[in-house]
């Protein structure tokens, strides 16, 4: 861009030493006020912007008087035909204020309380005592509840025909599925304005307009669609509205045919054909345009427009004006007139040419580089140099944008400093929770392990005392049910304290694992093989994701297949009602992971932290000691590696074991 024959030129930053002759002028200029002289006020915006305007004025005041005083205004044809196009204009205006009435009559009946349940259980009584009221309230002249299948629950519309007895007709059962504006519901279909869609439907008490919604209810964060609403108004009662409001004498409503579906006036059926238009004429139909008709011995213009509703094409809207009092009348001195404007608008050219050059072009050029400073692009510079206060404008806008960019430089500065100072920290923290988790861990277990292993085998050996004493008893003769019952219960409690026993015996000795170099896949089938009948049993279907090709890992296949199990009896218990169980195998970068997914009830978030604590368990009074997931924790830990879990409460669980990988793994 260019003005006055200066091209603008990037402004050197602080960074360069020294600044440009020219903006060190610029700098300068800043605040100084232009020594005054004679012709100074000739040459401020203000006179240039007064004094063509006021020529302006000037001339075209003389010759709207001129025109006014000596020639003939506008002829009658012209005042007819805007009159005729203003009454189509407010036709249409009519049938969008009705299009949106429609539409918040649907919103209102969707979302009434109770609509949705009882369009999905069809129960037609409940539609009608929740809707009806909106009905006459709202004063709707036919509504339709149609369900998933496209079968009418209920219909409500106005009698045609007044009777006091009978206001309302209601009908039910009729099959709606083949209609466009139906089932584009029922498949999820939407267009460019949304899940609403109009249509000309005929019945057998008249042709209505009408706007489909669909009927939606919320089920577990998801939306169901429960049916089908739609919201009808009768052509008759449309096109006696647009009368009304558009001041037109009639008004007709055709189809995409061209065929008459409505109108206004009351004459002989064959006398209204001239009101039709051929299908190709309503197809290429794109703008209004007028047509002269004959009804009857009458004759009338009639202007016919696009009926368009939610931005689709359902018809032909037309207003019809008597045209019997329209006299062409001859336009008078149009050589002078068009010779009058001629001159007026090479005028105003001219003007606009000079305005253009001196004001216009200047400020423009300012506001394009005020964009280019808004969007980040600061190396800019007006270039203009002038006395007036567009110069002096200029000149501040490039101090202004000279000092922005300093500024900008020293903050982007500071913010990429600070971005990397706070991923430093980010990097630290992470680093140093996970380091903590895993220390905190550990002394857990170490902890717990001390405990065990000081006091098992001083309770171990009292519990097989007392299980063999209540043995030997039971074999005694002469020893009463009673006591032989309470034998029983002591045995077998004997027996369940010596299994825990046995559990924080295994947890206390932390054995060092035998690694070896093992295929993996071979490790997690042979866990999958030993809870298989637990698996059956429980009605919980296996799905194993497994590379084809060996994973092979250095690892203690025992530890590991002990872990892995503890793993799948935890799923199968978390899913009492039955479900899926996934294993998976996956490689990545530096570990194996083995992920065991289950479908349960899911873990608690406040448990989550918990879950690996000895002693900790969610299951029912006697069905877990709490130590499964510890000792499978300590295996894994002491192969290096860690168990991850991630839970959502009634969609389920997977835990991930990740062992490191100290040699390559080859997996085909």
């Amino acid at each position: 861009m260019e003005s006055g024959g200066v091209r603008p030129r990037a402004v050197a930053g602080p960074e360069s030493g020294r600044r440009p002759a020219r903006k060190v002028a610029a700098l300068k200029s800043v605040g100084r006020t232009p020594k005054p002289s004679l012709l100074g006020g000739l040459f401020s915006l203000r006179s240039k912007l007064i004094i063509p305007y006021l020529l302006v004025t000037f001339l075209g005041a003389t010759m709207g008087i001129y025109t006014v005083t000596r020639l003939v205004a506008s002829s009658v044809r012209e005042r007819f035909v805007n009159q005729l196009f203003e009454a189509s204009r407010i036709a249409g205006e009519e049938v969008s204020r009705q299009e949106r009435t429609h539409l918040a009559n649907l919103r209102l009946m969707a979302f009434t309380e109770g609509v949705p349940q009882a369009a999905l259980s069809r129960d037609r009584v409940a539609l009608e005592a929740l809707l009806f009221p909106l009905v006459l309230n709202n004063d709707m002249e036919a509504i339709s509840v149609i369900d998933q299948t496209g079968v009418e629950i209920l219909s409500i519309a106005k009698n045609p025909n007044p009777d006091p007895d009978h206001p309302y007709i209601y009908q039910e059962g009729a099959s709606f599925s083949a209609l466009p504006l139906v089932a584009n519901i029922l498949q999820g279909n939407q267009d460019n304005t949304g899940d609403k869609f109009v249509g000309l439907l005929e019945t057998s008490y008249g042709i209505y307009y009408f706007t489909s919604a669909p009927i939606v209810q919320e089920v577990s964060g998801q939306k169901q669609l429960t049916g089908v609403i739609m919201v009808g108004t009768r052509l008759a009662s449309l096109t006696d509205t647009v009368q009304a409001r558009s001041n037109a004498q009639y008004t007709f409503i055709l189809g995409l045919d061209g065929r008459l579906l409505s109108t206004t006036f009351g004459g002989d059926p064959q006398e209204l054909a001239s009101l039709e238009l051929k299908p190709e004429e309503v197809t290429s139909l794109e703008k209004s345009f007028t047509r002269t008709i004959e009804l009857g011995d009458r004759r009338f213009q009639a202007a016919f427009a696009p009926l368009i509703i939610r931005e689709q094409m359902t018809g032909v809207l037309g207003v019809v004006l008597s045209s019997d009092y329209v006299v062409e009348a001859e336009a008078t001195s149009r050589y002078r007139l068009s010779l009058i404007f001629a001159g007026g608008l090479l005028g105003v050219i001219v003007m606009g040419y000079i305005l253009a050059q001196s004001i216009a072009r200047p400020i423009m050029k300012l506001r394009r580089i005020s964009q280019a400073v808004a969007a980040g692009d600061l190396n800019q510079v007006s270039g203009l140099r002038r006395s007036d206060e567009i110069g002096e404008l200029a000149t501040a806008f490039d101090v202004m944008t000279y000092q922005l960019r300093k500024r900008t430089e020293q903050a982007a500065r500071l913010y990429a400093e600070t971005v990397k100072r706070n991923q430093e920290l980010a990097d630290a923290n992470a680093k140093l929770q996970s380091a903590q988790q895993q220390l905190v861990q550990s002394e857990k277990l170490a902890a717990v392990g001390q405990l065990t292993a000081g006091i098992v085998h001083d309770v171990k050996n009292p519990l097989a005392v007392i299980k063999g004493l209540a043995e030997e008893l039971r074999e005694s003769r002469g020893i009463d049910p009673g006591s032989l019952d309470q034998l029983n219960i002591i045995r077998d409690n004997a027996s369940r304290a010596n299994a825990i026993v046995t559990d924080l015996l295994k947890f206390a000795r932390q054995s060092t694992p035998e690694t070896k170099l093992q295929d993996m896949r071979e490790t997690v089938n042979s866990a999958l093989r030993l809870t298989a009948y637990l698996m059956r049993k429980a009605k919980v279907e296996v799905v194993a994701d497994l590379p084809k090709g060996p994973v092979m890992v250095m690892y203690d296949a025992q530890q590991t297949e002990q872990v892995l199990v503890n793993l799948i009896q935890n799923a199968v218990q978390a899913m009492p009602h039955g479900g899926t169980l996934r294993a998976n195998v996956s490689v990545t970068e530096g570990a194996v992971g083995i992920a065991i997914q289950d479908s349960g009830i899911g873990i608690p978030k406040e448990n989550l932290g918990r879950v690996f604590d000895p002693f900790f368990t969610t299951k029912p009074a006697g069905e877990g000691t709490g130590l499964g997931l510890s000792v499978s924790y300590g295996i894994i830990s002491r192969h290096g590696g860690r168990i991850d879990v991630t839970s959502q409460v009634g969609k389920g669980s997977t835990f991930t074991v990740l062992l490191p990988v100290r040699q390559p793994v080859a997996v085909k």
